[in-house]
């Protein structure tokens, strides 16, 4: 959010869910930019998706920082998208969660 902008509230009912409750409906700019990145993930369902998108199109500053944050999750991709872990990494960290999961059993089994 950038400063100076105020939290909209209320004006982002998305008229397709109008009936609904107003909590579910209405949602403010922290609201969306702590949801960017569900919304650019495709990790959010459609409801929310029309909710997030309807704010993005009334609200000039959200619209700037999804931007933003678009651009960088690009950029991550180009930069990053490419590399391997290195050889056995998987099987390591298999193995760990494995070990991870046999003691939490353990303990549970054993009441603790």
């Amino acid at each position: 959010m950038t400063a100076g902008h105020a939290e909209q509230q209320g004006s982002d009912a998305d008229p397709a869910v109008a009936d609904a409750d107003p909590t579910f409906t209405q949602i403010d700019c922290s609201t969306v930019i702590a949801d960017v990145w569900l919304l650019l993930d495709n990790e959010c369902d459609p409801g929310a998706r029309s909710r997030l998108q309807g704010h993005l199109d009334r609200c000039p500053s959200c619209l700037e920082q999804y931007g933003i944050e678009k651009d960088l999750k690009a950029l991550i991709s180009r930069k990053c998208g490419g590399d391997h872990a290195p050889e056995g990494l998987r099987d390591r960290l298999t193995l760990e969660i494995r070990k991870t999961v046999i003691v939490a059993e353990q303990r549970f089994s054993d009441g603790g």
